[in-house]
């Protein structure tokens, strides 16, 4: 977690000077269009999809009396990988005019906007393969229960991109962004090959289809795909119809997202990520007993966790937006466009939160077609709902989108909540229920102190209520549970001054 703080800090520290240098106008918004492709494609063949098929089939081979049986599938994989990564980016270059006016038809509106776009997708184009391969070494540092490089790597291709920004961008304008970006993926890699090393990999290029192993993971691949390719259909719309919006609101509808991201990546994806192996273990020991209490330990750490987060983003939202990135060309209405987007973002933390140790009990248990059909039924929800909010309430703009986003989340989390609890026979929902309601009462307490606070502080400097006000909030918060028994109140601090006594001796 103190890992990927760092990694949103830096990537606050990226998303300032863009905003200094861009604002929401044409450049930006170009940029964010042409980004959607890359990420679309480490998705779909080397993101989240991969990693929930591969790490568990790792993991268990690396436990097997024979571990160079993961060894031969990590090399099968890692050249597969990157073959088709790299057709399939050629491929895409080539046709980057098209694509663009498929992705964001709207930009087509303003002459020139749209070659821009289909120029910086070329550009970006060289990254997935990179990231491709990268993704694959973080899943087997992950599975030996490395996590510190593979964590690190986020901050590393934020750093790329900063590079890009103060050196690039002055000689090359939003060329020097996208640049940057590259770099950054090379970067995300880069970090992470000393600790890989150490592992003494047994790695050699080689593409066996045919192995059982691959084939196994292809198998379990296959729905993951359906699944992100479901929410990939869902990026690409909300990108179509941003662009037909006014001007600034996909580069509102992302910003607002990479700042939600940053709490719902500390408290979820951290979390998440550093308990599918152990998820993993338990599932291939066939201890179901275990698997449910981790899963239980784990929700009501992020309920105490990403509660107070979802009220204090509510209540100071507007003024982190202001604080961070009104100057230069981000001017009020940029804040505005952002924050009212980022709100809607904001009513749906708990439910990305959850969602990301939900799905992840499914893969431990090799179901992955489990949460695909329930993945792609919410995303297929949040389509029509994109749809309807951007035609009946255009006054909602970008907020709209991402209202959808939260209520399509928040309906799947629920799903599939219920569906792994038939699977695990029960999720001690009493200790769960219990936990919510003393800590929502007290996030709900918190953040009615911060509406008084701001009520009280407007004349005052904005970096100093946001200041006070964070500070504010997170004493409130935990003296509450603290005095509502919360047991999390006490074991969160015994456990980080235990981890700093250990690194201490």
């Amino acid at each position: 977690m103190a890992a990927f703080v760092l990694s949103n800090l830096t990537g606050l520290v990226r998303q300032i000077l863009i905003a200094n240098q861009f604002g929401t106008g044409l450049e930006i918004d170009a940029f964010y269009a042409a980004q959607t492709l890359p990420e679309i494609l480490f998705s779909l063949a080397a993101g989240g999809a991969l990693a929930s098929a591969f790490v568990p089939t790792f993991t268990e081979l690396l436990n097997r009396p024979d571990p160079q049986a993961a060894w031969r599938l990590a090399s099968s994989t890692v050249t597969l990988v990157a073959l088709v990564l790299a057709a399939a980016s050629t491929l895409a270059a080539l046709s980057a005019p098209w694509l663009i006016g498929l992705l964001a038809p709207g930009l087509a509106r303003t002459p020139g906007q749209a070659d821009l776009a289909a120029e910086l997708l070329r550009i970006l184009l060289l990254s997935p393969m990179l990231f491709g391969i990268s993704g694959l070494i973080m899943g087997m540092l992950n599975a030996h229960g490395r996590f510190l490089a593979a964590a690190l790597a986020p901050t590393f291709y934020w750093l790329g991109m900063i590079l890009g920004l103060v050196f690039l961008t002055p000689i090359f304008g939003i060329r020097g962004l996208a640049w940057g970006a590259v770099l950054g993926a090379a970067l995300h890699l880069g970090v992470q090959l000393p600790a890989f090393l150490q592992l003494r990999p047994a790695l050699r290029p080689r593409a066996e289809i045919r192995d059982p192993l691959v084939r196994q993971v292809v198998g379990l691949m296959g729905p993951r795909l359906v699944g992100v390719g479901a929410v990939q259909l869902n990026t690409i719309v909300s990108t179509n119809l941003a662009s037909a919006l006014v001007t600034g609101s996909l580069t509102a509808l992302k910003q607002a997202w990479q700042i939600f991201t940053m709490p719902q990546v500390v408290l979820a994806q951290a979390l998440g990520i550093a308990i599918l192996p152990t998820f993993s273990a338990q599932a291939a020991k066939n201890d179901i007993d275990g698997l449910r209490r981790s899963l239980n330990e784990a929700l009501r750490l992020l309920f105490v966790l990403a509660l107070p987060a979802t009220a204090g983003l509510l209540a100071l939202g507007g003024l982190v937006v202001k604080v961070l990135f009104e100057y230069g060309r981000f001017d009020a209405g940029s804040t505005a466009l952002v924050t009212g987007a980022l709100v809607a973002y904001t009513l749906g933390l708990v439910s990305h939160s959850v969602l990301e140790l939900v799905v992840r009990g499914f893969y431990a248990l090799k179901d992955t077609w489990t949460p695909v059909w329930v993945g792609a039924l919410a995303m297929g929800l949040n389509v029509i709902l994109s749809i309807v909010f951007a035609l009946l309430f255009q006054s909602l703009g970008a907020a709209g989108l991402a209202l959808a986003n939260t209520v399509a989340t928040t309906i799947e989390v629920a799903v599939l909540a219920w569906l792994l609890r038939e699977r695990l026979g029960g999720l001690a929902l009493r200790s769960l229920a219990s936990v919510t309601v003393r800590v929502g009462l007290a996030a709900l307490l918190m953040g009615f102190g911060l509406v008084v606070w701001l009520m009280l502080m407007q004349a005052q400097s904005s970096w100093l209520t946001l200041a006070g006000g964070i500070g504010l909030g997170g004493i409130v918060y935990w003296g509450l549970i603290w005095v509502l028994g919360v047991s999390e109140a006490r074991q969160i601090p015994e456990l980080i001054f235990r981890r700093l006594r250990r690194r201490a001796a």
